[in-house]
């Protein structure tokens, strides 16, 4: 599959809206948005929630101490269902049904092709059940339906063919020794995989996690995001009627303290990766290091770059940028969330950045036009609204937005700041929400030093015509992924992760699978070899 761009594929079902709508009055003026769907009456998903217990070993079954909790709409804040919340007695349970699966059942001993064909039949029902898992995702989650629908679900039926197809091609090598030996690598599984995946891309991360375990012969178990625990336990389920073996996939819904922390010191996982903030991840390796030395893998935070350079077409920039930060809600770890616009086109940038935020359709996810559905729940809702005060006291000039968007449900207005600067909390921290800040460069050389100053490297993006400008910075960004002219170009072939504290490791391609694989180096010697 060549890379696509998402917002390539979002333009033509996301037309912008044009109409005057709700009004804020926070900060320096009155902010009009395009109208939204009605927040006071949401629309009715068209799915019903069919698990909602933790799977261990094949069935569906409560946690060990009968809790459950509550999984939200963030369009209101009301309940969809009530999830098992699994604990540390559920993940001994889990861990054993996958050791147990690992040692003693047939998935590591299965042919790579036999392997291969159940990771595709799984794809093959992915797409038969697109609308519903869809469905259960924009619910849970409150991003637009047709993103899920029309980009995510597909996604993940793309990613399960990816590494089904790389199932039968892991190999290792035959190397020339210096003596009388014949010597050979093996690429074996490593065994039991716990995995952690975060809230705001769950079907996304279950396949870039899931699927390069599954394709080298591990065993998974996996703890979903309390906020959406959803549509990882109804493809779990697809899984197995495509053929996976009992207790090779076991799911645990529940949290960080409890379930997360279990898993990461279980003494009988053998490899860890986790999905999350960089404050998590650091726990997260500290108890893996603590018992029993587990590998792990780590996607952490981001506060990336964007930088548009003095020969840009501002039209296209401003587009790209604007998708850069909001896609998503804005909870994207890799947002381009500091555009740094050149001082030659800052103000022209500015003013026609805040009239496309000021266009953005905003409203139920579920109704079709919609860019921007709530917020994943009330904490992240607050937090975000926390950085937006806190620009505004430092004294960021608030083109726009700035409040939360109407009265129901975790909605927050497309905000944009101007004149922001390094040392601002808005242009540190990441924010995770529909928040831009536009500062201003003016060589080169300092955009260079200003981007790389931040603890995070996960992305960056740059839009220049320049050849030269674009080789210069790509060598020069401290960033495990440089995006030149587009931006969010995700293909399963391409590597992802980050530098300094934004990661370990990289997920997605032929580098993954390294995560999943140990390396036995076999020597046996040869008496009166033929030729050495």
């Amino acid at each position: 599959m060549a890379a696509r761009r998402i917002s390539s594929l979002l333009g033509a079902s996301l037309p912008f809206l044009s109409h005057r709508g709700k009004q804020s009055y926070l900060g320096r003026g009155i902010y009009h948005y395009s109208k939204s769907a009605s927040l006071d009456n949401p629309i009715k998903p068209p799915v019903t929630v069919q698990y909602d217990k933790l799977l261990i070993n094949g069935q569906f079954v409560e946690a060990a101490s009968g809790k459950t909790f509550p999984t939200l709409d963030p369009r209101s804040g009301e309940v969809i269902a009530h999830v098992s919340e699994g604990d540390l007695e559920d993940v001994n349970r889990a861990v054993a049904s996958a050791r147990k699966a690992f040692d003693e059942g047939p998935w590591p001993k299965m042919t790579a092709y036999e392997r291969s064909k159940i990771m595709f039949r799984f794809a093959d029902l992915i797409e038969k059940h697109n609308e519903e898992i869809a469905a259960l995702e924009t619910w849970d989650n409150g991003k637009p339906f047709e993103q899920s629908a029309k980009i995510e679900v597909p996604m993940l039926a793309r990613l399960f063919r990816y590494y089904g197809g790389w199932a039968d091609k892991i190999h290792g090598l035959t190397i020339r020794g210096d003596g009388p030996h014949h010597v050979q690598t093996l690429h074996e599984p490593i065994g039991v995989a716990g995995q952690i995946i975060p809230w705001n891309f769950p079907l996304l991360m279950f396949a870039w996690k899931v699927g390069p375990a599954l394709a080298c012969g591990n065993t998974v178990v996996l703890k979903t995001a309390e906020q959406t625990p959803l549509s990882a336990l109804f493809v779990s389920k697809l899984l197995h009627e495509a053929g996976l073996p009992d207790g090779v996939l076991n799911v645990v819904s529940g949290f960080g303290p409890t379930a997360g922390a279990a898993l990461c010191s279980h003494m009988d996982v053998d490899k860890l990766a986790f999905t999350g903030s960089t404050e998590t991840g650091k726990l997260v390796l500290e108890l893996a290091a603590k018992s029993n030395l587990k590998t792990v893998t780590l996607e952490l935070g981001g506060k990336s770059p964007f930088i548009v350079c003095e020969d840009a077409d501002v039209d296209k920039a401003v587009e790209l940028a604007h998708f850069a930060l909001f896609f998503n809600q804005g909870q994207c770890c890799c947002a381009g969330s500091r555009t740094f616009v050149h001082e030659k086109v800052y103000d022209e940038f500015v003013e026609k950045a805040k009239e496309r935020a000021l266009k953005r359709a905003v409203g139920d996810p579920f109704k079709a036009g919609m860019e921007q559905g709530p917020q994943i729940d009330g904490e992240q809702f607050k937090k975000i609204l926390k950085y937006i005060k806190s620009g505004v006291e430092s004294g960021a000039t608030l083109e726009a937005g700035g409040d939360r968007f109407g009265t129901k449900g975790y909605y927050i207005q497309p905000t944009v700041f101007s004149n922001v600067k390094d040392d601002m909390l808005i242009a540190k921290d990441e924010i995770f929400g529909p928040v831009q800040t536009v500062l201003k460069f003016k060589e080169l050389g300092e955009v260079i030093r200003r981007a790389n100053n931040s603890p995070f490297g996960l992305a960056a993006g740059v839009f220049t015509q320049n050849l030269d400008t674009a080789n210069t910075l790509t060598r020069a960004l401290r960033a495990g992924t440089v995006w030149i002219n587009c931006f969010d170009t995700f293909d399963a072939a391409i590597p992802f992760g980050g530098y300094k504290m934004s990661g370990i490791g990289r997920e997605k391609g032929e580098y993954s699978l390294k995560n999943y694989l140990q390396v036995k180096a076999v020597v046996t010697a040869l008496k009166n070899p033929a030729w050495l």
